[in-house]
């Protein structure tokens, strides 16, 4: 019998921490692996990009808690790539920089394995650079160096040369140190380098949760002491630490830190939870709502195949018009269906959505609520007019109402339906947030319903920020108390009002 074809190893690195710094390639890697073997650093949304079948194996190291030994790692590796699988191997930072990649890549070569090296952003860079410090300015250094802080523990003595290292004219960049970093300072200061010499701590860098402690060789481990920042951390040593208050951007922002609960269903949740990481808020996805198929779909059915009776075809929200397009692909059809009629959206997304299918609405609302979508309608059309409403099952009456109210033909379907998400763990996202956000009433209800009688505890001291006045009076109803609501009912319009009036 033949010997069967082994699999592959992807050593990928996925960056320190901000999603939004992962390669395209490691990114394509992820999305085709059959196993997934992750470390401690790397950020969930990445490790949510792996396919649904994907298996995902934890294999995280921190200082003294290791999940698997160094050697156990590879020698998983090699028995998934001898299984046929494809697997990444996810590391944080860049694989070859102190990430033990290379001791995997010498070993898999050694067993046989096909291998693949995806670089990644290192900390050593990217941690620096969202603390406001460039490695390199040509008035303060003429070259930079990466060095680790926790040399391999067998070795009988350091092999770093502290001398050559305490050269004022390069910035010194240190991972893993903080367990070391009294020692370090000594040697750099026993060497010459002086005490005035600045010093940074980057914790947690590029994510929401970063911290910053700046300092000089002479204060540096006193400070550390005191704050108790610990890792993992970089350490960053030269003058250019002194340009941090001049060129800070990422820490000050005024969502900086603020963990933000996003209640939308998941699959519209990628943009926003991007959005909120560009500005260093940390998102904390819990939807309480899932889109689905309608109760009864015949209505959507028959409506699509007579699409070319209606004057006009209005959608209300992007699941709409996914839905209209799913149905169109069904039937084996496609935009030319749509024949004479006018198209109106409710929104800039929607009206986005409805672009990627080749359709250029002819009315959006400049607000976008069904008041205003009826009487730009009725502004629009005639008395006997047909209009097919496309919209979710559970949507309010007042727009077709206004409609027929002045004698024209509506026919409402239901394209899709709202259904409630059960997370065992949504009490403990709700209790680590420190603003609620929804973006329509059935977010609401979902939210209402997931907690019960716990409500009230749940917002306690909360920031509730609503995305416009529908389901602003949604929440009100429900008993909660919105402290922000969008000026522009977007998602970008709720977060500029975040951004203008933070918690």
């Amino acid at each position: 019998m033949p010997k069967s074809k082994p699999g592959k190893v992807f050593l990928v690195g996925a960056g320190p921490g901000d999603p939004g710094l992962l390669t395209l390639k490691g990114a394509r890697a992820i999305a085709a692996a059959d196993v997934l073997v992750y470390d401690y650093l790397a950020a969930a949304p990445i490790v949510a990009l792996a396919p649904p079948d994907c298996e995902k194996i934890y294999v995280g190291k921190k200082a003294g808690a290791h999940t698997l030994a160094q050697e156990d790692i590879t020698q998983l590796l090699v028995r998934l790539a001898r299984e046929g699988k494809r697997i990444v191997r996810l590391k944080g930072g860049d694989p070859f920089v102190f990430g033990r990649g290379g001791e995997e890549a010498d070993e898999l070569a050694a067993a046989g394995i096909p291998f693949e090296i995806v670089p990644g952003i290192t900390s050593a860079i990217a941690a620096p650079a969202y603390a406001g410090i460039p490695l390199t300015h040509r008035e303060h250094n003429t070259a930079f160096t990466i060095a680790t802080g926790h040399e391999d523990p067998t070795k009988p003595e350091s092999t770093l040369d502290y001398a050559r290292l305490a050269d004022p004219h390069q910035t010194l960049v240190f991972l893993m140190a903080m367990g070391n970093l009294a020692e370090i300072v000594g040697k750099l200061r026993e060497r010459g380098l002086p005490g005035d010499r600045p010093v940074a701590i980057v914790r947690e860098g590029t994510k929401p949760t970063q911290e910053t402690l700046v300092g000089t060789l002479d204060t540096i481990v006193a400070q550390a002491q005191r704050t108790g920042i610990g890792a993992p951390a970089i350490v960053v040593i030269g003058d250019v630490v002194r340009l941090r208050e001049r060129i800070r951007w990422f820490d000050v922002s005024p969502l900086f830190g603020k963990r933000v609960l996003i209640t939308r269903p998941v699959h519209q949740a990628a943009e926003f939870a991007a959005r909120l990481w560009e500005i260093g808020a940390e998102p904390i996805v819990a939807p309480t709502i899932a889109i689905g198929p309608p109760d009864d779909p015949s209505p959507a059915q028959r409506a699509l195949e007579d699409v070319r009776l209606y004057d006009w075809i209005v959608f209300t929200s992007q699941n709409g018009v996914d839905a209209f397009f799913r149905e169109l692909a069904r039937i084996s059809r496609d935009t030319r269906a749509l024949g004479e009629a006018s198209v109106a959206a409710i929104g800039p997304k929607t009206a986005q959505a409805l672009r990627r299918h080749g359709v250029r609405p002819e009315f959006v609302p400049e607000r976008f609520i069904s008041e205003d979508v009826a009487d730009g309608l009725l502004e629009r059309t005639s008395p006997s007019d047909r209009i097919l409403l496309f919209r979710a099952q559970e949507a309010r009456d007042v727009l077709p109402e206004r409609l027929r109210g002045r004698q024209r033909h509506v026919d409402v379907v239901a394209a899709y339906k709202t259904t409630l998400v059960h997370d065992d763990d949504f009490e403990e996202k709700v209790g680590r947030a420190d603003i609620v956000t929804f973006t329509s009433a059935s977010t609401v209800r979902g939210f209402v319903a997931a907690l019960g009688a716990g409500l009230r505890a749940a917002v306690n001291g909360k920031t509730i920020a609503c995305i416009g006045p529908v389901t602003a009076d949604a929440a009100r109803e429900a008993g909660l108390n919105v402290d922000l609501v969008a000026e522009e009912f977007t998602v970008e319009g709720l977060l500029e009002t975040l951004e203008r009036s933070p918690a």
